[in-house]
């Protein structure tokens, strides 16, 4: 059986938006469990974590530099037929004051790490949801700000002049989904749906 590793943050995770302290959607409902039910030769393995970045470092928040986490995970656990890779709106986080092409930098790093283990053509890179425009209201995520919403809609470009440099797959999220009203920071069980049969079409143009 084939080996999918999702890689990414709380919107992989399955992060309920609006949940305090966070809840997560049952496996049925997360995008990564919606994926694995249309899968019947392939088995998707769940690597999301809240708060977890390309490269950056959260004083506050240990082991969320996305790039360290990778390599831990192929050292200590058998190799994947694929992956797909969805990092980059915890870097658009005030806290770092980082740019779009900062934020990329970030994401080759963490896809040369997978280019050590997988042909380029058995890799998606996926640019995340947009933020939403008041996401850094203080009944929202206040770890935001309003640069960081216009960052995280500068990901795309960013990402898929990555993707064409190291020849791996490209799917912008954004094109797809939106985040929740509720937070605007997280996709809700609909989104979750339709992204999963998106990346779905997309696993099976590269097998």
């Amino acid at each position: 059986m084939k080996k999918i590793l999702a890689f990414g943050d709380s919107n992989t995770w399955g992060l309920i938006p609006g949940t305090t302290p966070f809840k997560r959607y049952p496996r049925n409902v997360r995008w990564t469990g919606v994926l694995q039910n249309r899968l019947s030769d392939a088995k998707v393995i769940e690597e999301g974590l809240c708060g977890r970045t390309t490269v950056f470092e959260d004083e506050h928040r240990p082991g969320r530099k996305g790039i360290n986490s990778l390599n831990q995970y192929f050292e200590g656990h058998e190799s994947v037929d694929y992956a797909i890779l969805m990092l980059g709106t915890n870097d658009c986080k005030s806290y770092y004051h980082v740019s779009a092409d900062t934020i990329g930098e970030g994401i080759e790093e963490c896809l040369d790490v997978l280019l050590k283990h997988l042909e380029p053509e058995k890799i998606l890179l996926v640019s995340p949801i947009a933020l939403g425009d008041e996401v850094w209201r203080p009944d929202k995520d206040p770890d935001f700000d309003k640069e960081s919403v216009v960052v995280s809609k500068q990901l795309k470009d960013v990402y898929k002049t990555v993707a064409d440099s190291r020849g791996v797959h490209f799917l912008a999220a954004a094109d797809y989904v939106t985040a929740s009203e509720v937070d605007n920071e997280h996709m809700d069980g609909d989104s979750h749906k339709i992204f999963a049969n998106v990346v779905y079409e997309s696993l099976k143009a590269i097998s």
